[in-house]
């Protein structure tokens, strides 16, 4: 295989044809892959306004130019156009599929699949080539359409993204892993794409990188990251929110809860009948028995399936991360919808019997979530499993309860509670996707800091953070390894397969700075353009708002996020980011990162940025 990739494979659903094509050096200098050049590719060739379950939106799968080289587990990057939110979608997930898709592109960056197909098909890559197939899987859930390719890596959408639920997911390795938030799956199922089919096998490491694969992979399995993941994974991640007191519970009407030591990393550690990856220095998930098959639960599952929904019961929560993950559901998306329909169905906004701690009712919700039809059973509102397949905005736009639980960008909000740690409500509400708990992550330093983290400490955190997970997301890099051994922003990887984002002669005008700068102002770059995609869909700073059930204290008695304190945090984030008081980039901004000439006449900007001076006045 080919060591630089400078290609991409382009699917054209219409015209049932693939190509090659060379992306612009400039691209691949300025976006690198992954999430970056996906939202080249968006800003580039998506008219305003494009449905996104409609043939003119895009959906690709990218890969980063060491995809296959780093330690840690090779993931891609799903990325398109939400039709959950309307704005810019990123999504990521490893496994085997990733690992064989990267070996099967061959000098590739990845899949841009435009179009729609008139009737199912699969696209099968192998040898840095794809071809279009007729499929007849369609109505087949993960695990059975992973089934019929033995042989191969295979990512698809199960009956949720068939039936364009807005948080489909597309699920990889027979389920194992999810590019789950934001609906990606919804769009491949939109274009009648029933799977992705990798033929061919991981990338063999280069001789001359080997000696860097195994520092780096000693180094993160000594790091307290690698330590940690190693000891519990993420799992363990619902113990942690527990006892720093963020674990949003009961439909977010508490901060804790009495069963979190039931469904935490030692009941995973008593269950688990083995490890993903248990030959690599750091192993990956817990390996569950349930009776309708394996499942290998994320720490995403016991906190918005198991304390979000009230549920104790280890191996009930296992079992309903099974149905998401077979059915191609997002987890939190999944979770957050039927604590929504518990709560409106308590204050009379719906009927709905179902209550918390009720694992029978939520599993018949989500199998009717994720196939648009009415409960079995169940006196539930016929119309109910509809609306919330379109997300819980949907839901509240059709009957109501709209102050019961928060979204942020139509996106429902993980499991840890801003509450409790204002950091995290910021990251929540600026996060470009809509809330996520990766972009940036104070929920990980905050509530131990507390009070000693000032506003400015904050903002410096969640931007920080911000920009570099955008060119590690770019290299599409293992999260947890990233953080651990990416200090450096993946320079000295780049320059070992001599990339152009690292080539002081490539960069021009940034040649004067070292690498790290250069690729520091690459994620502030990438995280602005990002910006540019929602702006032009008309994304601003009303969409950055805080949720109204955050303002509000929980049933707990633990106190909501100050408004007006949250505002002012808003503004210190937007002065940071030289942006204005709408939230929007402005013209001198995009100037110092290269996007001046890159921003159409239909993306708003503000004229100037928030005075940083103004910004500060709360000290």
């Amino acid at each position: 295989m080919s060591r630089s990739r400078t290609h991409v494979l382009r699917v054209d659903l219409d015209a049932g044809e693939t190509v090659r094509e060379r992306v612009p050096e400039g691209w691949r200098r300025d976006y690198v892959g992954g999430k970056g050049l996906g939202a080249r590719y968006l800003y580039e060739e998506l008219s305003p306004g494009t449905d996104p379950t409609a043939p003119g939106n895009a959906l690709a799968l990218f890969v980063g130019p060491l995809a296959g080289y780093l330690p840690g587990e090779t993931r891609y990057a799903a990325v398109t156009k939400s039709p959950l939110t309307g704005g810019f979608l990123d999504s990521y997930a490893g496994g085997d599929f990733a690992d064989r898709l990267a070996g099967s592109l061959g000098d590739c960056l990845g899949l841009l699949v435009t179009g729609a197909a008139d009737r199912p098909v699969r696209v099968e890559v192998e040898g840095g080539r794809a071809r279009i197939e007729p499929s007849d899987a369609w109505g087949d859930d993960a695990a059975e359409t992973a089934a019929r390719f033995p042989d191969a890596g295979v990512a698809c959408v199960g009956p949720a993204g068939e039936r364009e639920a807005a948080y489909a997911t597309v699920a990889s390795d027979g389920g194992d892993h999810q590019a789950g938030r934001g609906g990606a799956g919804a769009v491949m199922g939109s274009k009648r794409l029933k799977a992705v089919v990798a033929r061919g096998s991981p990338p063999a490491v280069p001789d001359d990188l080997t000696a860097l694969r195994d520092r780096d992979a000693a180094a993160y399995g000594r790091d307290p990251t690698g330590e940690w993941q190693a000891a519990g994974e993420t799992v363990e991640t619902v113990d942690y929110a527990d006892e720093v007191g963020i674990l949003a519970a009961e439909g977010w009407t508490a901060t804790g809860f009495d069963g979190a030591d039931d469904i935490g990393v030692e009941a995973a550690l008593e269950r688990a009948t083995g490890r993903e990856g248990e030959d690599q220095t750091v192993p990956g998930g817990f390996r569950i028995d349930t009776p309708d098959g394996e499942v290998v639960p994320r720490g995403a599952a016991p906190i918005t399936l198991g304390a979000g929904l009230g549920i104790d019961d280890f191996d009930r929560v296992v079992a309903l991360c099974g149905v998401c993950d077979r059915l191609g559901l997002d987890v939190i998306g999944a979770g957050n919808a039927v604590a929504w329909a518990v709560r409106a169905g308590e204050a009379g906004v719906v009927d709905c019997p179902v209550s918390f701690g009720d694992a029978d009712g939520a599993e018949r919700l989500l199998e009717a979530i994720a196939a648009r039809e009415p409960v079995r059973g169940l006196a539930v509102d016929p119309d109910l499993p509809d609306a919330l397949a379109d997300g819980i905005d949907a839901a509240v736009d059709r009957f109501g309860g709209a102050d019961l639980v928060p979204t942020v960008k139509s996106m429902a909000l993980p499991g840890f509670d801003p509450r409790a740690a204002v950091g995290v409500a910021l990251a929540y509400a600026t996060s470009d996707r809509g809330a996520c708990h990766r972009r940036a992550r104070p929920q990980d330093t905050e509530p131990l800091a507390r009070p000693d983290r000032s506003p400015a400490d904050q903002v410096r955190d969640v931007v920080g953070e911000q920009n570099a997970r955008s060119v590690l997301w770019s290299l599409v890099v293992d999260d947890f390894v990233g953080e651990a051994v990416g200090a450096d922003l993946g320079a000295e990887w780049l320059a070992a397969v001599d990339h152009p984002a690292v080539d002081p002669a490539a960069r021009g005008d940034d040649a004067a700075d070292g690498p790290v700068d250069a690729l520091a102002r690459t994620g502030e770059r990438i995280w602005t353009l990002t910006r540019l995609f929602n702006a032009r869909e008309g994304l601003d700073r009303a969409d950055d708002a805080l949720p109204e059930p955050l303002r509000t204290p929980a049933a707990d008695g633990t106190p909501g996020v100050d408004a007006d304190a949250f505002d002012r945090l808003l503004d210190r984030y937007y002065a940071a980011r030289g942006w204005g008081e709408r939230g929007l980039p402005t013209p001198e901004t995009l100037a110092r990162l290269g996007l001046a000439g890159i921003a159409d006449d239909a993306t708003p900007l503000d004229e100037g940025p928030i005075d940083p001076a103004a910004a500060r006045s709360d000290d």
